[in-house]
């Protein structure tokens, strides 16, 4: 097949370019590399993926609709991942035109190509996010989502609303991933995995929020990447969503599916470094939530996987990984 990875230079598109590496498919990845983080470190990313011939890099906007035509009219892809968005919740609270750039007029672009190209499947990155303040946990994506608290949530749930749409009117097969957590080696800077480590071999503090009262669902990146190239190929077909008209989208969490305790976590990374944490206890953030928590039954009977990587090891692997790539 021919495959598009969007976001190929970010820490999942990464790690999916080089998971399918090696299969017998042809693969394009675009990504514009934007300076929301250390772009060397996408660079970086980049150049690891040097030693697979299937995997070509294209830099592209895909707010350009124009540049997004022609990628899809003249590549001609079987299969779409896209990744490519602009992540983070606290930054909407800053840059929120960024969002409605990257993560709205981007997707419909993206839509467009596979609608007009005749994509035989698109699956796309939404996120926990999604799910806002929910009491009920586990999270289960038949959950109503329609209070977001933060811009990014909002986009990530019209991501979702604008794939149901294309999918039951073009009939294009949309499966959407609601992320829980990544982490690991190549994560991103702004993420509690990266600051954390960073800061506790540093001597430096880490800040706390909601004085540690928090959980997550974190997901270790091989898990993930195991999950979507699992997904990719359990195409929708008409009648999957019985509760719509029977359009071809399907929905899924994908998480570990055991919430880790915040101080926990913080535990795993004085265990890996091998030093303490200095922690600096900070109320909640505005958009931030208490805890995530994955129901990932149904990404399980339709893939038959379930997630590996403990918490332990996971961030013993991203530590390791760390102290490699910066010499610490």
């Amino acid at each position: 097949m021919k495959l598009l990875i969007t976001g190929m230079a970010g820490f999942i598109g990464h790690a999916v370019a080089r998971r399918l590496s090696g299969r017998g498919h042809e693969i394009l990845g675009v990504d514009n590399l934007n300076a929301y983080y250390d772009v060397a470190l996408k660079q970086a990313r980049l150049d690891d993926l040097g030693d697979c011939p299937d995997v070509r890099f294209r830099r592209l906007d895909l707010a350009d609709r124009e540049a997004t035509a022609r990628l899809f009219a003249e590549e001609g892809f079987d299969r779409v991942v896209h990744l490519a968005a602009q992540p983070g919740v606290r930054y909407s609270l800053e840059n929120p035109h960024a969002y409605a750039d990257a993560n709205l007029i981007a997707h419909l672009n993206v839509l467009e190509g596979c609608r007009h190209q005749r994509v035989e499947h698109l699956v796309y990155a939404s996120s926990s996010s999604v799910y806002g303040a929910n009491d009920k946990v586990p999270f289960a994506t038949d959950d109503n989502v329609d209070h977001p608290i933060s811009l990014y949530a909002a986009t990530k749930k019209a991501n979702e609303l604008m794939a149901h749409t294309y999918a039951h009117l073009y009939e294009l097969p949309t499966t959407g991933l609601r992320f829980f957590t990544v982490y690991g080696p190549w994560g991103r800077p702004d993420m509690a995995m990266f600051k954390f480590a960073r800061a506790v071999l540093a001597g430096e503090p880490i800040e706390i929020y909601n004085h540690g009262e928090m959980s997550r669902d974190f997901t270790y990146i091989d898990d993930i990447v195991e999950g979507i190239v699992r997904i990719l190929d359990v195409v929708p077909g008409r009648g999957t969503d019985e509760a719509a008209g029977g359009a071809p989208y399907a929905l899924y969490n994908i998480g570990h599916g055991s919430p880790v305790a915040l101080m926990d976590f913080v535990r795993a990374v004085e265990a890996a470094t091998g030093r303490q944490a200095i922690c600096d206890f900070q109320p909640m953030q505005p958009g931030d939530v208490p805890r995530t928590w994955a129901d990932t039954e149904a990404l399980f009977a339709a893939t038959g996987y379930r997630p590996r990587v403990g918490v332990e090891e996971g961030v013993r692997r991203f530590v390791d990984w760390y102290r490699g790539f910066y010499g610490v």
